[in-house]
């Protein structure tokens, strides 16, 4: 895998403490564009069919791949490269969700455009955030910290969740929607501190130079350092590594539903047991990745993520009630945090600091495929053989991640061989 850039020589905590923070900046934008502007909608009457438009606004973060290049070609150098666009977009953050917090929702054309154009906005900026905050730990990571740093960007996003998911609509509740949107933009700027305090990263040699090199750059150099016959099994790894995740979570909640569980306990298991769940596994993933490394990680964590998977095929087969239930959650998002986990590590170590804004979020659109295009399915497998036979399968999805580990990240080698040039630096 690819190497990050030398470090700076600061405490490793520094490092694991920004990638946290910034986690937690990534993570609320998106909630208040979805969660939370979604709730003030609907109690302030809008119909659900205009509701239902407001994810259209999220295709900045489908289509941020294409202005990535911009980022590589054109960073702001002060603190450093990421970190400037980092604090100029959590300011135009800050500065947008609290004007939303002016927003009076209603049924007239004029407050629904101004809805709209306000969570496009946000959309353009936290999408834009994510490109820069994701090479940002790439390029301040080192290798062994890939693990831990995956935990800890995590743990900051699933704090975000919590907090607006669920503080959020308390705030909401008790003093209004617009307190709520309020103290949404505070936690974002709450974290431009930690911005301005992060560990500096290393000038990269040859800086990109053109427009021209930054969009045709990553892909070219990917290709060279990767070589032609491992570069497709490497995106393939990308695509289908997490396949098993995106098939069971497509159906997840319509088999609970027709199990014949309440909204209520489905809501209570799928909302703060099923995080608690995930952040529990993330912060075991980072710990294990730190002592197993990345190739065995990546075996064992798929591993655990095909057995979370196996619990459903079990509560399907053989049912259990409510304590069944949460066993299957239980077990599903302790892995699922895991795999998360060594895979953010993994599409770390694909990237080259010089390009890594770039590629990262090149790595994560084709990751994203698996989580559209090769999950739609997921109903109609459901349907033809059944539920027991449905979780079977997504268990099975694993098989391919296995076959391409075995080529990619042998067990017995600490990172994968061949992938890269084990010479590069930062150039």
């Amino acid at each position: 895998m690819a190497r990050s850039a030398s470090p700076l020589p600061v405490a490793p905590w520094r490092r694991l403490l920004a990638v946290g923070a910034e986690g937690l900046a990534s993570g609320t934008p998106l909630m208040v564009g979805s969660k939370l502007l979604q709730g003030w909608l609907t109690a302030s009457g809008v119909p659900l069919a205009l509701i239902g438009l407001i994810p259209l606004a999220e295709l900045p973060y489908t289509l941020k791949l294409f202005w990535a290049p911009l980022l590589d070609r054109w960073p702001i150098p002060w603190p450093d490269r990421r970190r400037g666009w980092i604090l100029v977009l959590q300011l135009l953050l800050v500065a947008v969700i609290a004007a939303m917090a002016l927003l009076r929702p209603g049924t007239d054309p004029a407050s629904l455009t101004a809805v709209g154009v306000a969570a496009l906005a946000l959309a353009i900026c936290s999408a834009t955030q994510d490109i820069v905050v994701d090479a940002y730990r790439t390029d301040l990571l080192p290798d062994a910290e890939r693990g831990p740093g995956a935990a800890a960007a995590s743990l900051g996003y699933r704090a975000a969740m919590l907090a607006v998911g669920a503080g959020g609509f308390l705030l909401a509740d008790r003093y209004g929607w617009p307190v709520a949107f309020l103290a949404a933009a505070a936690l974002v700027a709450a974290v431009i501190p930690f911005t301005l305090s992060a560990p500096k990263l290393r000038p990269v040699a040859h800086q990109v130079s053109s427009l021209r090199q930054a969009v045709l750059g990553p892909a070219r150099e990917f290709l060279r350092r990767a070589g032609p016959n491992r570069s497709w099994m490497l995106l393939l790894l990308v695509l289908l590594y997490r396949w098993p995740d995106g098939l069971l979570s497509a159906m997840a909640i319509p088999f609970l539903k027709l199990q014949g569980f309440s909204e209520a306990q489905i809501g209570l298991v799928q909302g703060g047991w099923a995080i608690a769940a995930t952040m529990v596994g993330t912060v075991l993933g980072g710990a294990l990745f730190a002592w197993l490394g990345m190739n065995r990680s990546l075996w064992l964590f798929a591993l655990a993520g095909a057995i979370g998977n196996l619990s459903y095929w079990a509560l399907a087969r053989f049912g259990g009630g409510f304590a069944g239930l949460i066993t299957a959650v239980s077990l599903e998002n302790i892995s699922g945090g895991m795999v998360g986990a060594v895979f953010i590590a993994l599409l770390m170590s694909l990237c080259n600091p010089r390009f890594s804004a770039t590629q990262y979020a090149l790595f994560s659109g084709v990751y994203a495929m698996s989580r559209s295009l090769l999950s739609a399915p997921a109903g109609v497998v459901a349907e033809r053989i059944g539920w027991p036979g449905f979780f079977l399968f997504t268990a099975a999805a694993a098989i391919p991640g296995f076959l391409l580990l075995a080529r990619l990240a042998p067990w017995g080698e600490a990172e994968a061989r061949g992938a890269f040039d084990p010479s590069r630096d930062a150039t």
